[in-house]
């Protein structure tokens, strides 16, 4: 038996018991504070103009959002635990609480996500992913352009984490293959920015880049009964992300200049990795067209059948054809985000039915009457710098009651703050805990933080002006007045 040294301090996943042993103590210490503050607010009166539910349903979203930003428990965890309390605490009933995890927001994006299992799964998604730089990919500008345009339009209809996870080995094999070396190559730099600033973009182009749009749309379709369409989300969104895009890209090749004159290395093992894939399989080919069928269902016949409902209906069609297996699905399904879908949507569905996210705007516009347009810019800065701290969904969940409360207030279209918070809260360039799609290619080795902030201030500042020039010029040509 190997002998145990006793003259190093004990470890456990690779830190000092001791510690740990403070850190834990620090996390009971602040969960027990929070608790009994909670529990002293509670039994405190509600202000002049505010019922008890809404008084309540406050502080329960105070206590949620302290959570959510310390981390001291997971996102879907509190999510959940806000959704018991509501209950217990009398602001809701237990029917319409959780009645909240019907909401047809949960079951699309539950779809979207098996689509995307799908695709990742069968191979499709890499296979796509080689055949388009290989062919489009024959010059070092031209390769570094079709890794940004792959990642933002594979992230039109996928998950962009999922996006740059998938993309992450296939440029790391690029830049080993053409010999790329960490922390000298300008252009290694620049092919990983490209993975990480495509799945930005793309993603908020439509439902499927992200879970903040459906959630976003869910909380409006609950607090008003307005809802977005899936071609209307997109058509407001694009405006924004053209010309974001050619932007991006002009950037990113003046931030990273090209310090190579030949990707023929790369190009010869990409050639070599699809040749070794064989031909398209029969499970790729069905997913293809069952994805292909599912976009143009949600475009054309979406209001008609309900997004949701396609999202099912393509979902059994995948099980039917046999081309994924419920083994794979959860794998890939990232259950968490859908488990904060429902507990979010319960929370804002009382702020708002109780009165309270109303009550808190007027109280807030009290003090001085803002412009609406001085509204929206400022939830939209909000929004883009909130998200660089903190989980998109979070960011949507913890400003969207408070947008829909202004709405109602000052008189905008809830349908232009649904936008104002959830297109921002997708902009989030600059930390690696801004969005999962930074963070994966922070791991590279490739990058430094520096690399990743300067370049992300320039581009989070220029998005923000661009979404408000969209919002003042574009949208109300498609009947979105702010």
């Amino acid at each position: 038996m190997e002998k145990i040294a006793i003259d190093k301090p004990l470890k456990i996943d690779n830190r000092p018991l001791w510690l740990i042993v403070m850190d834990r103590t620090s996390r009971y210490q602040v969960l027990t504070v929070l608790i009994v503050v909670t529990g002293i607010l509670f039994q405190f009166q509600p202000p002049e103009g505010l019922s008890i539910q809404g008084y309540r349903s406050l502080v329960l979203f105070g206590a949620t959002i302290f959570l959510w930003v310390s981390g001291l428990l997971p996102m879907a965890v509190t999510a959940l635990l806000s959704m018991a309390i509501l209950p217990m605490a009398g602001i809701m009933t237990e029917k319409q609480a959780f009645a909240q995890f019907g909401n047809e927001a949960v079951f699309f994006i539950l779809g979207a996500f098996i689509l995307a299992a799908a695709m990742t799964g069968t191979g499709l998604s890499a296979r796509l992913a080689r055949t388009m730089l290989a062919r489009y990919g024959r010059t070092p500008k031209r390769l570094a352009l079709t890794v940004f345009c792959l990642a933002a339009g594979l992230s039109f209809c996928m998950s962009e984490h999922a996006v740059a996870a998938m993309l992450f080995p296939v440029v790391g094999e690029i830049s080993d293959s053409l010999g790329l070396k960490a922390g000298k190559s300008s252009y290694a730099r620049l092919l990983f920015m490209a993975i990480a600033w495509g799945c930005i973009i793309g993603g908020i182009a439509t439902f499927l880049g992200g879970a903040r749009a459906p959630l976003a749309v869910g909380m409006l379709r609950e607090g008003t009964g307005l809802d977005f369409s899936f071609v209307e989300w997109t058509l407001a969104a694009i405006m924004i992300v053209l010309p974001l895009m050619i932007i991006g890209f002009w950037l990113l090749n003046r931030f990273f200049p090209i310090d190579i004159d030949s990707v023929e290395k790369g190009q010869q093992f990409l050639n070599r990795r699809r040749l070794e894939m064989g031909k398209l399989t029969a499970n790729e080919l069905i997913t293809a067209i069952i994805v292909v069928l599912t976009i143009g269902g949600w475009m054309i016949f979406g209001r008609v059948l309900g997004l949701a409902n396609i999202a099912i209906l393509a979902t059994a069609a995948l099980f039917a054809f046999r081309v994924v297996s419920w083994n794979v699905i959860e794998e890939y399904v990232n259950w968490g985000i859908i488990l904060m879908y429902g507990g979010s949507i319960a929370l804002a569905s009382a702020l708002e039915k109780s009165g309270a996210a109303i009550w808190l705007v007027k109280k807030g516009l009290a003090a001085f009457s803002p412009s609406p347009l001085v509204i929206i810019a400022v939830v939209s800065l909000v929004a883009i710098v909130l998200t660089e701290c903190i989980s998109h969904a979070a960011v949507v969940a913890i400003l969207m009651p408070i947008g829909l409360g202004l709405a109602k207030g000052v008189g905008i279209d809830p349908k232009v703050i649904t936008l104002a918070i959830a297109l921002p809260a997708g902009l989030a360039y600059c930390l690696p805990m801004g969005t999962p799609a930074t963070a994966i290619v922070y791991g590279s080795g490739y990058l430094k933080s520096r690399d990743i902030m300067v370049s992300g201030a320039v581009i989070m500042m220029l998005s923000w002006l661009l979404f408000l020039g969209s919002a003042m010029f574009i949208w109300p040509l498609i009947g979105l007045k702010i």
